[in-house]
């Protein structure tokens, strides 16, 4: 039986290990980390990504735990829309919509389906010899033997800059970044009027809010000002995932970030600054963005295959990072083992032909998010005004539009 390692235990090593587990490999997945729970808040997982993950049976699962993106949209700080669809328009489109859970939900998917005894945490790598598939762990004489090593070990990976070394490294994008997964039942304002979400049963209390009528629901929404962006995205079981991006130098950081956001965020619509009220100071994360500007040349050296973060870093804009991961995943494994996807039998030219297919499907992801960001940053008046404009216009054209723009990226299939 061919023997698989996967260096990292995010959802791109979990899929590919599943993912080669499916083929018929027998799999080792190597975390340095003493569990595997995630550094993150939400994910929408969107229909391409669904798709992959049908391709390990979990589709069905993360569907069953996750809430749907019922209406969605852009909006403007006062509160007004510039673009709407809905869960229904893009399921009509697609054949699924986009659906919110946490990372940890998903992670905890994956994990639970891997086989008995694949995953050792607390195992750092120290090295991997491309040519002979060896890999070395840190700190002790243990090593692994492979026919394949899978590289997912992140924006920051040690594999690509050994593979890759004279190549330029993830750049900062000119953002910073906020994440918050906010818990909503129970939270009551001093009027008691509620604010529920459409993605939670009537019965449950969801928000509280003197600001917003109860009839109003919680809306998944991306909010664009001068330089600042803050997004909504209701959740299953009464929670709310939130985040942020401002235009900053990198390296700044917050004595307590909660406070920062209510200072950038605080007076716009509702129920953003209810939102942050709510939120757990403590359970704010914020990290800089980067993104990978110079594509690689291969995601492959040798026996080794990079994957996700470690091959195309990219800035959060079009919701893709994971989900390029996902799909990154069941391609390699489909190209590398014998029959099915991959006629020629053996991992050697099945590499080859995941570097090609995605490095093509990848890069043009990679620019246009960075082209969204771009956009985001841009804080001079008159140009925030005809940025603006032109989504309104766009916006004033049907659902149909915004929804076509997805269309290269959301009809992938494996």
């Amino acid at each position: 039986m061919a023997h698989a390692v996967v260096i990292g235990a995010g959802i791109g090593g979990l899929t590919a290990a599943l993912a080669l587990a499916h083929k018929g490999w027998e799999v080792t997945i190597l975390e340095r980390a003493p569990s595997i729970e995630p550094v993150g808040a939400g994910l929408a997982v969107a229909p391409n990504a669904l798709r992959a993950l049908d391709v390990i049976g979990a589709g069905d699962e993360v569907r069953k735990l996750s809430a749907i993106q019922g209406q969605s949209g852009l909006r403007l700080p006062d509160g007004r829309w510039l673009a709407r669809t809905t869960a229904e328009d893009a399921a009509a489109r697609y054949g699924d919509p986009m659906v919110l859970l946490t990372r940890s939900a998903l992670v905890g998917i994956l994990a639970g389906r891997l086989p008995h005894g694949a995953l050792r945490v607390n195992t750092p790598v120290e090295s991997v010899d491309p040519s002979t598939g060896r890999v070395v762990v840190s700190g002790t004489a243990e090593t692994f033997d492979a026919d394949l090593v899978v590289a997912a070990d992140g924006i920051r990976s040690a594999i690509r800059s050994a593979l890759f070394p004279g190549h330029p490294a993830p750049v900062y994008a000119g953002v910073t970044s906020w994440r918050a997964v906010v818990p909503l039942p129970g939270v009551t304002g001093a009027s008691g009027t509620v604010l529920t979400s459409e993605t939670v049963p009537a019965s449950e209390t969801v928000l509280a809010s003197e600001t917003v009528p109860a009839s109003e629901t919680v809306l998944a929404s991306e909010t664009w000002g001068r330089g600042l962006v803050f997004g909504v995205m209701p959740l299953a079981g009464g929670q709310v995932y939130c985040y942020a991006t401002a235009t900053v130098p990198p390296g700044l950081r917050a004595a307590d970030e909660r406070d920062e956001l209510l200072r950038l965020f605080g007076r716009w619509h509702d129920p953003i600054p209810a939102l942050l009220e709510a939120a757990d100071p403590a359970a704010v994360l914020r990290h800089d963005i980067h993104s990978l500007d110079v594509p690689l040349p291969a995601f492959h050296v040798g026996r080794v295959a990079l994957l996700g973060d470690a091959a195309h870093p990219m800035t959060p804009n079009l919701g893709q990072g994971a989900c390029q991961a996902m799909e990154d995943a069941v391609v390699l494994a489909g190209r590398v083992s014998p029959g099915g996807d991959n006629p020629a039998a053996g991992p050697a030219a099945g590499l080859a032909a995941y570097s090609r297919e995605r490095l093509a499907r990848t890069t043009p992801i990679v620019r246009r998010s960075r082209a969204i960001c771009r956009l985001t940053r841009w804080r001079n008046p008159v140009a925030v005004t005809l940025r603006n404009g032109a989504m309104r216009a766009a916006g004033r054209l049907g659902p149909n539009v915004a929804l076509r723009q997805g269309d290269e990226i959301f009809t992938w299939a494996p």
